[in-house]
């Protein structure tokens, strides 16, 4: 099967950690294995939830024309921004929640093909979700970045 959503991940990826706003925010592929305590995050290809369903991505596609040999493709491409603070400050943890994920909007809006030929993403979706923990707050910020692509 053939679809576009490795190579979106990877231009994400290739991009995210060099914006110089992201400095100490941990940016990482999936979920990761790791002993980091950094309190940002922002995660490609999950929706931070340990107890959630680990999806990354979805796509639907069909045939771009009866005379084509090509393939459109839907996608929808989980990503998600957690903040976490050692205190009960939900407004600030919002803020740079915000903040982090706004950053891969603006990439995304400054070229929505992220270098790729054939496809085109922005942000779609969002959804906040704010939480009260014995170690303090935490916001996590899932974003959905979606769009078309051509195999």
């Amino acid at each position: 099967m053939s679809s576009r959503v490795p190579e979106l991940i990877d231009a994400l990826m290739s991009r995210l950690p060099a914006d110089p706003v992201l400095a100490g925010v941990q940016v990482v592929d999936g979920p990761e294995v790791t002993e980091s305590t950094a309190p940002d995050w922002l995660i490609i290809g999950w929706s931070g939830d340990p107890d959630g369903d680990f999806q990354a991505a979805q796509t639907i596609g069909g045939w771009s024309g009866l005379a084509a040999s090509g393939r459109e493709e839907q996608l929808q491409l989980t990503a998600a921004v957690i903040v976490t603070r050692g205190d009960t400050d939900v407004r600030a943890a919002r803020v740079r929640a915000y903040e982090i994920g706004g950053r891969l909007e603006g990439l995304l809006a400054a070229d929505p093909s992220v270098g790729l030929r054939s496809l085109e993403v922005a942000i779609e979706a969002s959804q906040l979700v704010q939480d009260q923990t014995d170690q303090g707050v935490q916001v996590r910020l899932l974003l959905t970045v979606a769009g078309r692509a051509f195999t």
